[in-house]
C-alpha cells in the first residue's frame, strides 16, 4: 500500500504541475522506477522478508538523522515537482538523447540498489545496529562505505534531466549535501555501536565515491 501510494503521489506531483498527462518523459520516469522497485520488492518477498521488515521501517531513533530526513523532504519533493511546471510553461529545452542518457543514469542507481540489497541484509531504511549484525564488505562494500546513498544519489541526480528539466537539477543537487550530512552522523553511531566498523573504515577509503571521497 506504501508503494501505491508513493506511486500516486509521484503521478500528482508530475502530471498534476504538468496540468497534462502528455508527458513522455514522466511516463518513461515511472516505467523504470515502478517495474525496478516492483522486481526489487518481489525479491525480497521471496528471498529475505526479514529485510523487507528493515526496509520498511519508518521512524529514525537518532535526533540528528531525523533533522537531516526532514531537511532532506523540501529539495526531494521540488525535484519532482519543477519538472511538470518546466513542462507547462517551457523552461527547458532538454535533448531527447540527454533524456535517455538521464534514464540510464536512473537505472543505473536502481540496479546498484538491488545489489546493495542483496549483499547487506542489515540495509534498514533507518539508522540502527541489530545484535549478531556483522560488517558487510563485499560487492560495492568493497569499494565504497555507503553504496545505497551512491544509488540514491543516482537516482535524484538522473531524474530532473530524465523528466526534461534543467531546472530541476537545483533541489536534486541539494540532495548531496545532505547526504553527505547524513553519512557523517551515521558513521559516528556505527563506529560507536557496530563491532569491527572503524576497522573496515581503514579498510575501505571511501564514503560514497571512488578515489574522491
Amino acid at each position: 500500500m506504501r508503494g501505491v501510494i508513493g506511486v500516486l503521489a509521484m503521478m500528482a506531483c508530475m502530471f498534476g504541475t504538468a496540468g497534462t498527462f502528455d508527458f513522455w518523459q514522466a511516463w518513461v520516469l515511472l516505467g523504470i522506477l515502478v517495474a525496478l522497485s516492483a522486481s526489487a520488492l518481489g525479491y525480497l518477498s521471496r528471498h529475505s522478508p526479514d529485510l523487507l521488515e528493515r526496509r520498511g521501517r519508518m521512524r529514525e531513533k537518532e535526533p540528528a538523522q531525523r533533522r537531516v530526513i526532514m531537511l532532506s523532504f523540501i529539495p526531494a519533493v521540488a525535484a519532482f515537482l519543477l519538472p511538470g511546471l518546466d513542462r507547462r510553461w517551457g523552461w527547458s529545452h532538454v535533448p531527447t538523447a540527454f533524456v535517455v542518457a538521464a534514464d540510464l543514469v536512473v537505472v543505473l542507481g536502481c540496479a546498484l540498489y538491488v545489489v546493495v540489497l542483496r549483499e547487506n541484509r542489515y540495509a534498514s531504511r533507518i539508522i540502527e545496529t541489530e545484535p549478531g549484525q556483522r560488517v558487510t564488505t563485499t560487492g560495492p562494500y568493497a569499494r565504497v562505505r555507503h553504496p545505497m546513498y551512491l544509488a540514491m544519489m543516482f537516482v535524484y541526480v538522473g531524474s530532473p534531466l530524465a523528466l526534461g528539466s534543467y531546472w530541476a537539477m537545483i533541489p536534486a543537487a541539494l540532495i548531496v549535501p545532505i547526504l553527505i550530512a547524513r553519512i557523517l552522523n551515521e558513521e559516528k553511531l556505527l563506529e560507536r555501536d557496530l563491532a569491527g566498523y572503524r576497522e573496515y573504515t581503514k579498510a575501505t577509503r571511501y564514503r560514497l565515491l571512488p578515489g574522491i571521497w
